[in-house]
């Protein structure tokens, strides 16, 4: 884990605390162990300042580690650690004079063994630095932090032996044994290191993952994945990789000669390649024979040239019959055809005639012929074909689209389906097809073969001018595709998901923690008119006094970028954030892979975690499980937990509690307390039990948890009564009173309580949004134009508490249209029309009052 450097952090002391300091301190005498001197007059009003301050350490086995600290001037230097000053004969002094300066400097070293950490081991991170004096006052140096450094034995994950066929792309995983501190990774082929420089062949993921882009045969081989660290060398099992070739047939040789049975044959042989390392066999015939002609057969009779003249007559002779039968055939068939159509020319003016489709009345339109069965309500969206260009225009009723009961769902078809003279129809509402289907044919492509198969955490749409959403339901997850964010005459295949932090690591450095999801929407490169909107949620204070909050990018190469400084966007880059309590909002105009990376500035800065009890459904035996799980409150999470324990057989037995984990290096406690003491006893030997503050901090474990097993002392005891506490060490904590009975309610988790989102994940066209197209047309127009009186799209963004983001707005072509999109994308679910329409009014523009017309009155 990535070391932790504290800033300079300067402290005055009153006089009265330095006489102290200096009483403390001035027991012992000598030259070689006094920290005190006197300085002289001119050099009395200077601060110290260091020159040497203590860095972080690592101790390994058993061998003590020094530190190091030197300051000009100063009259005394101490060391204290964990907040408590070092006895004064385990401080080492050595004075000397600067020759550039003629100052005096002091250097005091300590030694630190590995029994004064371990007495902290688990409570605390040990750590140390040195304060300096003057007569003027005191300087403290940076902390240093000492910890034992270790490389644990197992590996989390092994890389597995795999048959791969020639040029197949092959993937060996491998996470490296738990150490201090982390372990680096190289990969051994038949005990020789490979070195991707060399051979390009070869490329190691950031999480220390291996890929041979094209297996070739020397590729086979047993890989080994070595990590090691200061302390030890570790060896996985060696994983063999078995790269075999499929044999192709070699090009036929050349007919034989024919033979005395008038037969003449050809071969090819399975040699071009030839099958090996367990490869298949060549499929089909290797000979092939087929009978010779007449002249080249030495059989043939004499007189067979006679033979033959006739039979070419007669064939000859039968070939024009049939000709001169067709011939009558084809006439007679015409004539028939043409005294048909002059008999029944009005075909030619009903059955072709062209169709004028005009609405019955303002906003409603006829409905279309032989409309499919399954687009009810379609009045929520009509397109009127214009038959001279390939554009099209909206026409529907003028009332909010945000009626999911109504919407109807969409074939399997593409979005755009052709009609004649270049026209287009547009199918309106929800997209279902096979996931499962768009996700493997995605991920056949070069850019895609990453992208993880995880169906549940993946929704798509096709998508054109007219905009959509997709969301990924009970996540917070979704991505808003504005109107005209997509070209004009373009149609784009977009897909969003939510990554697993296990198939995509992201580095985080020092104190950096990761506070969101890491989610991706492509495909990367599309080309947007419009900013979209990704919306998800994250697990911080949302205060940026406390936090530097960066959005990062993956990159084309799998490496992360730095894209925004939250809170110091700049409205000419691709990318502006929305932040809100629980969600960001991320305007972008190019899709790819994103996650929130959070660094707090000072220890007030707080993480929200989730706290969710779970426990067996059913339980047969004395023992029973309480499992605490500690993790981000984001949705996603919570989500990944409540299925794995559906599929465990457990159960939720309290709401979620959520608690603000503070950037003070303390460790998270858990402790169960008044259990009745004739019926239950907990089988835990400690009094409590921790979670490191590193484990929680940096947020790349996803399923922290404690179990507390609890036993019975009788089958037939079923009431459990206990109060279950988790707080941070010097922090916050929150309390589960619980009182149920264990044997009453089996049930595993409620379906319903994992489906609380029912929406469509993937809404194309209007539908998608709650303010109808030609509304949302009208108030840009009327809101884009500056107003003397400020009755424009300023005030608009000021009634809906947006105006922190003014530069951005107007930065737009129409900033109007920005607004909307932002409250669109934040009032999917629960935003109410109407009270835009009152804000509307408020402003001043009549336009509101078309919100409130029912279809009724359209």
């Amino acid at each position: 884990m990535p070391l932790r450097r504290g800033p300079f952090v300067r402290c005055w002391f009153s006089a009265a605390l330095l006489l102290l300091g200096l009483a403390a301190f001035s027991s012992t005498s000598g030259s070689e162990h006094a920290a005190t001197a006197a300085l002289p007059a001119a050099f009395s009003d200077l601060l110290p300042h260091f020159l040497v301050e203590p860095e972080d350490e690592y101790i390994v086995k058993n061998k003590p580690v020094t530190l190091t600290c030197r300051s000009t001037p100063a009259t005394q230097i101490y060391f204290k650690c964990n907040s408590e000053w070092v006895n004064q004969n385990d401080h080492v002094i050595e004075r000397t004079v600067d020759p550039a300066t003629a100052l005096p400097v002091m250097q005091v070293t300590i030694e630190v063994t590995r029994q004064q950490v371990e007495k902290v081991f688990g409570l605390n991170e040990y750590w140390c630095q040195c304060v300096a004096w003057s007569t003027t006052g005191t300087q403290k140096s940076q902390k240093a932090y000492i910890r034992i450094a270790y490389l644990r034995k197992n590996f989390e994950e092994e890389p597995q032996g795999k048959e791969v066929a020639l040029d197949q792309e092959v993937l060996l995983r491998c996470h490296p044994p738990e150490g201090v501190p982390q372990a680096e990774v190289e990969w051994q082929r038949n005990e020789d290191v490979l070195d991707p420089v060399s051979d390009p062949n070869f490329f190691i993921t950031p999480d220390h993952n291996l890929i041979i882009k094209k297996a070739r045969l020397v590729d086979t081989g047993n890989y080994t994945c070595l990590a090691k660290n200061i302390v030890a060398r570790r060896k996985s099992n060696s994983a063999t990789v078995l790269v075999y070739v499929d044999g192709g047939w070699s090009e036929w040789s050349k007919w034989s000669a024919c033979g005395a049975d008038c037969s003449m044959w050809r071969s090819r042989e399975c040699s071009q390649p030839s099958p090996g390392t367990g490869g298949k066999d060549c499929q089909g015939l290797d000979l092939q024979s087929i009978n010779c002609t007449s002249e080249q057969c030495p059989q043939t009779v004499s007189g067979a040239e006679d033979v033959a003249l006739y039979v070419g007559m007669v064939a000859v002779a039968l070939c024009l019959t049939l000709l001169l039968i067709v011939v009558v055939l084809v006439y007679r068939r015409k004539k028939e055809g043409l005294d048909a159509d002059v008999a029944d020319s009005s075909i030619l003016t009903t059955g072709f005639q062209p169709m004028g489709i005009k609405p019955s009345k303002p906003g409603v339109w006829a409905p279309r012929p032989r409309r499919p069965p399954h687009c009810k309500n379609s009045h929520l969206l009509t397109i009127q074909p214009d038959l001279t260009t390939t554009t099209t225009s909206y026409q529907g009723t003028l009332r909010s689209r945000h009626d999911t009961t109504g919407k109807f769902s969409m074939s399997n078809g593409p979005l755009l389906d052709p009609l004649p003279n270049g026209s287009h129809t547009l199918h309106n509402g929800k997209l279902n097809s096979d996931p499962a289907e768009f996700v493997s044919r995605l991920s056949t492509q070069t850019y895609f073969k990453t992208l993880p198969r995880d169906v549940a955490n993946t929704s798509y749409g096709t998508f054109n001018f007219l905009g959509g959403r997709l969301t990924i339901p009970n996540t917070g997850i979704s991505l808003l595709i504005p109107p005209e964010a997509i070209p004009r005459g373009k149609i784009y295949e977009i897909y969003l998901t939510v990554q697993r932090k296990e198939d995509l690591r992201l580095p985080l450095a020092g104190c950096q923690t990761l506070l969101s999801p890491i989610v991706s929407c492509g495909p990367p490169g599309v080309v947007l008119s419009r900013p979209v909107i990704l919306s998800m949620d994250h697990c911080f204070d949302a205060c940026l006094d406390n936090w530097a909050v960066r959005l990062k990018k993956q990159n084309y190469e799998g490496a992360w970028e730095d894209v925004l400084l939250m809170g110091e966007e700049l409205v000419s880059e691709p990318y502006y954030c929305q932040l809100e309590a629980e969600t960001c909002r991320l305007f972008t105009e190019q899709l790819g892979t994103f996650a929130l990376v959070g660094e707090s500035l000072h220890m007030g800065a707080a993480k929200r975690l989730r706290l969710v009890l779970f426990s067996d459904a059913y339980c047969s035996t004395l023992e029973y499980n309480i499992r605490v799980y500690c993790m981000d409150d984001t949705q996603d999470v919570f989500k990944e937990v409540m299925q794995m324990e559906r599929q465990l057989g457990g159960r939720l037995i309290d709401e979620p509690h959520v608690l603000l984990f503070k950037d003070s290096y303390h460790n998270l406690r858990l402790s169960i307390h008044d259990m009745p003491q004739a019926h239950w006893r907990s089988k835990l030997l400690a009094g409590y039990q921790e979670i490191p503050f590193y484990h929680i901090w940096n947020g790349s474990q996803r399923y922290l948890h404690c179990t507390f097993t609890l036993e019975r002392l009788s089958l037939s005891t079923c009431e459990l009564t206990c109060q279950l506490c988790v707080w941070q060490v010097e922090g916050e904590g929150q309390s589960f009173a619980l009182d149920f009975n264990i044997a009453k309610d089996t049930r595993a988790l409620d379906s319903e309580f994992l489906l609380m989102d029912s929406n469509a994940t993937a809404l194309a066209g209007p539908s998608a949004f709650q303010i109808p197209y030609l509304i949302r047309q009208k108030i840009c127009s009327s809101l884009d134009a500056p107003c003397p009186n400020g009755a424009d799209w300023r005030m608009l963004a000021q009634r809906l508490k947006l105006e922190r983001h003014m530069s951005f707005f107007a930065s737009k072509a129409s900033p109007t249209s920005v607004i909307l999109d932002l409250w669109e994308a934040q009032h999917f679910h629960s935003g109410n029309i109407n009270q835009l329409a009152t804000v509307m009014a408020d402003i001043g523009k009549q336009e509101a009052m078309i919100f409130l017309v029912s279809d009724g009155e359209c």
